[in-house]
């Protein structure tokens, strides 16, 4: 099967390094993206499901890893409730549109806890100093100040994941480049191949560039099990300034997730204001934005696009309740 180059390269920010992507295009790849598990699934989340999705459609053996014994180590909850939300999580990205039938899911437990995988990572340890763990480490742990040991072991078993799911290509946000080039520094030294890299950006927060995104503060994202109403009130409360195309979130949704499942993106507006006008590409949208675009209509074909993207997420959940549930805790 051909891989579609121009599928796999949607919204990525860096490949490291392209030409070794190059024969992996031609011979087929494995790649394979890994999550703590913890809470429920957002908007952050919701660009990298997108991105395996590309990565499936483009013709690429998609794995995907829920990571439950290193949420646990990252200090995200209890191993019973970790288990719980791995179930919904799978349930989650299937909601979102991934093939089951063409994805291996993991869980790290699986073969985390094998002979193989520990001495892999006790002979990784000797090599990797403290100080080069803790760097990795920066962009992803909690309270990295005041550091515990698993936390160091994290980014480790985390380069070991690569050789265990037996992957050739490691994906994730822009935050997982550390980690990711550590691989690529270590990975030969216990008889395994260096891995391509592919990252896409991080999400800027619905109030700006100056606030984290987090769960912990639903005003700052999008969850996918927000109702529609839910969702026209935070579009129209989130960071647009106008004729700003940097940092802003909206034309982010409309980057990375409308013009994934739109080919026409229709903003409508009354006839006194220019009337409603199609966009064919987000390039022409963003430069209509940065030529006098109104915020107000973006926002509301933002609110009315995104809602319509996340009714499969709605209908799906409606019949799986039992699985719902589990977010109650």
């Amino acid at each position: 099967m051909k891989i579609d180059k121009e599928l796999v390269m949607r919204s990525v920010v860096e490949v490291v390094e392209e030409d070794e992507l190059e024969p992996l295009l031609q011979r087929g790849a494995r790649v394979y993206c890994g999550y703590e598990t913890s809470g429920p699934v957002h908007i952050g989340t919701m660009l990298t499901v997108q991105k395996l999705i590309d990565f499936q459609n483009a013709g690429l053996d998609v794995v995907v890893l829920f990571a439950d014994l290193h949420t646990l180590m990252n200090k995200k909850g209890s191993l019973d409730w970790i288990e719980k939300m791995t179930e919904y999580w799978r349930h989650a990205f299937i909601s979102l549109g991934l093939d089951p039938k063409k994805t291996t899911f993991v869980r790290g437990s699986e073969f985390q806890l094998s002979p193989e995988y520990l001495s892999d990572v006790l002979s990784l340890g000797s090599n990797i100093t403290v100080k080069r763990a803790t760097r990795s480490m920066q962009e992803i742990a909690r309270d990295l100040e005041h550091a515990h040991v698993s936390q160091i072991i994290y980014p480790i078993m985390q380069v070991v994941d690569i050789k265990h799911l037996h992957v050739d290509i490691a994906y994730g946000g822009i935050e997982q480049r550390k980690i990711h080039m550590l691989a690529r520094e270590e990975l030969e030294k216990i008889g395994y191949k260096k891995p391509v890299c592919i990252h896409t950006p991080l999400l800027v927060s619905l109030r700006g560039p100056g606030e984290k995104m987090s769960s912990s503060n639903p005003e700052t994202i999008i969850s996918i099990h927000d109702a529609p109403d839910r969702i026209r009130e935070k579009i129209n409360k989130a960071y647009c300034p106008a004729g700003e195309t940097e940092n802003n979130p909206i034309l982010d949704i409309f980057r990375f997730f409308l013009f994934a499942k739109n080919s026409n993106i229709v903003i409508k507006r009354p006839d006194k204001f220019g009337g409603t006008v199609a966009f064919s590409s987000y390039s022409e949208l963003e430069s209509a934005y940065a030529h006098g675009l109104h915020p107000k209509d973006l926002k509301n074909a933002c609110a009315e696009y995104l809602t319509d993207y996340l009714r499969p997420v709605r209908d799906y959940f409606e019949s799986h309740q039992d699985i719902l549930s589990i977010l109650k805790r």
